[in-house]
């Protein structure tokens, strides 16, 4: 509805004394104050049970959806989720990358990527090159473990952002963007991972990369169907750079000493995954991205540094009319108490707003 339908709207129910709850409503939401505003309280009915549940429903609505706007939490597996051991890794629990979705062209597998938020996927660049993929050849698969589901949550593809420096030479710049053709609606499977706000690899205490890739390297092994995981350590830049000469100052390295564990073709795109010592939450370090072979002990393998691409982020989602903001997506459950009331009225020009305004005449009588 527009301003002007808001307008009609708010002179229709100042002018009519039986709907004087709605005019309140209105009046407090806009800051109206004074002998009107008093006027329209004092002549409004009393509110019937009904009205008081409807509204209470209306802010829980609100708050529900608010909360799932929260990155980086994985609840389902954080009750106690299960994994089990299989040949060349290890299972990924349910709910554990909650965040975690494969990229497929002609309904096969062909890359990882994680969630930033309802509209956006972030991932590789290199997974659309040389090949140029039409977006309407792609599709998401979110929200489960196992490509062999019968019953997987498909999305489709409208845009395409390779950063426009990407090299395939040297491989820097290896980040894309996949806009999605309608929102994400989160849940304990489908959640957005973080973003590092603060640079600076000593921060992060435990990594893991996941993926539905091959467990060998070859370009005739199959690709998983059930996504598996690997721990991850991120290594010294400078050592690193000795045995990878053409390493970037976008780019990072994370292996596991004296074990195999690696991310493999396949397996590009998706996220290093890391948490803090203190923090439950989980953001995305690094973008799986090239290496020398897969899971060759002592070998590192090669990663897109995401903090160094805040900017890139914000810019081009913004030019495609979906804004991304990585400091609205972290939050902890302290500010969430610090909330006033106030703040959780519906905002003007909300859905839920506009229900409540509808629904409130009907619901006092």
């Amino acid at each position: 509805m527009g301003q002007a339908m808001f307008a009609q709207f708010q002179r229709e129910t100042f002018s009519s004394e039986s709907t004087g709850m709605v005019a309140s409503g209105v009046a407090a939401v806009h800051g109206i104050s004074g002998p009107t505003a008093l006027a329209s309280v004092t002549s409004r009915p009393t509110a019937t049970p009904w009205a008081m549940f409807l509204w209470s429903l209306l802010l829980l609505m609100s708050q529900a959806r608010d909360a799932h706007l929260e990155c980086g939490e994985r609840p389902m597996f954080a009750r106690g989720a299960q994994y089990s051991r299989i040949t060349g890794g290890i299972e990924a629990g349910v709910g554990e990358f909650p965040w975690q979705v494969s990229i497929q062209a002609r309904n096969e597998h062909f890359c990882g990527g994680a969630i930033l938020n309802e509209w956006w996927i972030i991932t590789a660049a290199h997974c659309f090159y040389p090949e140029q993929l039409p977006p309407t050849d792609l599709r998401v698969v979110l929200g489960t473990t196992s490509l062999s589901s019968p019953s997987l949550e498909i999305k489709g593809v409208t845009t395409i952002i390779r950063h426009k420096d990407f090299q395939r030479v040297s491989m820097d710049n290896d980040v894309a963007l996949l806009m999605l053709d309608n929102p994400i609606t989160f849940n304990e499977l489908k959640e957005p991972i973080c973003l590092p706000m603060q640079p600076g690899l000593s921060q992060w205490h435990k990594c893991w990369v996941a993926g539905w890739g091959q467990v060998k390297s070859g370009l005739n092994q199959p690709m998983e169907t059930e996504l598996l995981k690997a721990p991850m350590t991120i290594m010294n830049w400078d050592k690193c750079f000795k045995e990878f000469p053409k390493l970037t100052k976008n780019m990072l390295c994370a292996g596991y000493e004296n074990e195999s564990y690696d991310s493999c073709q396949g397996d590009s795109g998706g996220p290093l995954a890391c948490t803090q010592e203190s923090g439950k939450k989980w953001y995305h370090v690094g973008i799986i991205s090239w290496g020398r072979s897969c899971g060759l002990k002592n070998t590192p393998g090669i990663y897109t540094l995401l903090e160094n691409y805040h900017s890139w982020i914000k810019k081009v989602t913004e030019l495609e009319g979906r804004p991304f903001r990585a400091e609205q997506m972290v939050g902890t459950s302290k500010q969430k108490a610090k909330v006033s009331r106030a703040s959780e009225f519906p905002k003007p020009g909300s859905p839920t707003l506009w229900l409540l305004l509808c629904l409130l005449p009907y619901a006092t009588f």
